[in-house]
């Protein structure tokens, strides 16, 4: 177990997290920067890829943005074709959102590289440090558990 109350493990466990962080992202970050998009596009797609049928007000609460920071990268992802805003017939007033099968290729490209990074990484930390790893980032997701329960 580390010490935090020590400063220097303090920087050495945020260091790692933010360099693992950066690793984990690089290849997704040059993949959307070829679009034109960021991260905050593949955030998007991952979660309607995740939960197709997604609501706007879902995914707004999932994300935890408003819906100013929302509008511009989901318009532009409509825009791209890679995201289709559907209209049901049972409530006009709700917009459920899927990924077009370009959008479905895009977002399994970009998880494809992320998932290729953390099998290597995983088969070389083993078996107990990867549950440990997983029990670690959904303790720390938990902290900012969404509004709604997918």
């Amino acid at each position: 177990m580390l010490d935090l109350k020590n400063s220097s493990t303090q920087q050495i466990a945020m260091e790692a997290f933010f360099f693992g962080y950066q690793a984990f992202t690089a290849k997704a970050d040059e993949m959307l920067d070829r679009r034109g998009l960021s991260r905050v596009h593949q955030r998007i797609v991952f979660f309607i890829a995740r939960y197709p049928g997604l609501s706007v007000k879902e995914l707004l609460a999932v994300l935890g943005v408003s819906k100013q920071a929302l509008n511009t990268p989901l318009r532009q992802l409509i825009e791209l074709e890679l995201v289709l805003s559907i209209t049901p017939e049972t409530d006009k007033r709700k917009r459920l959102l899927e990924l077009t099968p370009e959008g479905a290729a895009f977002e399994q490209s970009l998880r494809r590289e992320q998932v290729k990074l953390l099998q290597r990484v995983f088969a070389d930390a083993g078996r107990d440090a990867v549950d440990g790893w997983l029990a670690v980032n959904q303790a720390l997701g938990n902290t900012l558990k969404p509004a709604i329960d997918l």
